[in-house]
């Protein structure tokens, strides 16, 4: 496994449209692994391909229960309830902003073994997904976000240590 170079705004590639995965096969398994590294390396709990330079529609998530890879995935949102919370991005430091997202989704796509997944998300898990995927449409979340701020890392660190782990700083 290797850890990849993370792309920040401006990359011209953090705003395409993400390339659909024609086949799960060895490339794409190696390039899931070396995402989650790259994750996890950076402090973050998701990651899209497009954040390291490959426009393909994958992505990966950790909230603390392990790693979920997703190849093409799609998301359909349970229900009209929606929540406010502060997100950030790996791929832009030192920046948070306060986003709407829908509570619960469905995500449908791929594993890393290439069968159908299928699963239902809420809360954090939720809104990582709905982030990750954003990314593979070429959305921001400084696109949808209302109050967005600079912070510091010192900053960071104090609303992870006070309130949990955030997208702010991880996604």
């Amino acid at each position: 496994m290797a850890t990849l170079e993370l792309k920040l705004v401006p990359a011209p590639i953090l705003r395409q449209k993400a390339r659909p995965v024609a086949q799960v096969d060895a490339r794409i398994r190696r390039l899931l692994e070396d995402m989650v590294e790259t994750m996890y390396a950076s402090q973050g709990i998701g990651l899209a391909a497009p954040q390291v330079g490959i426009s393909q529609r994958a992505i990966v998530v950790d909230i603390g229960d392990g790693p979920i890879c997703v190849v093409n995935p799609k998301l359909t949102l349970l229900g009209e309830e929606e929540e406010l919370a502060t997100e950030g991005c790996l791929s832009i430091p030192g920046v948070q902003g306060d986003v709407w997202r829908s509570l619960e989704v469905l995500v449908r796509g791929l594993d890393e073994q290439g069968r159908p997944l299928k699963l239902q998300a809420q809360g954090l898990l939720a809104r990582v997904f709905q982030h990750e995927v954003d990314h593979l449409d070429g959305v921001l979340f400084t696109d949808k976000a209302s109050d967005v701020r600079q912070v510091t890392p010192e900053e960071d660190s104090e609303m992870a240590s006070e309130e949990g782990p955030l997208p702010g700083q991880q996604v």
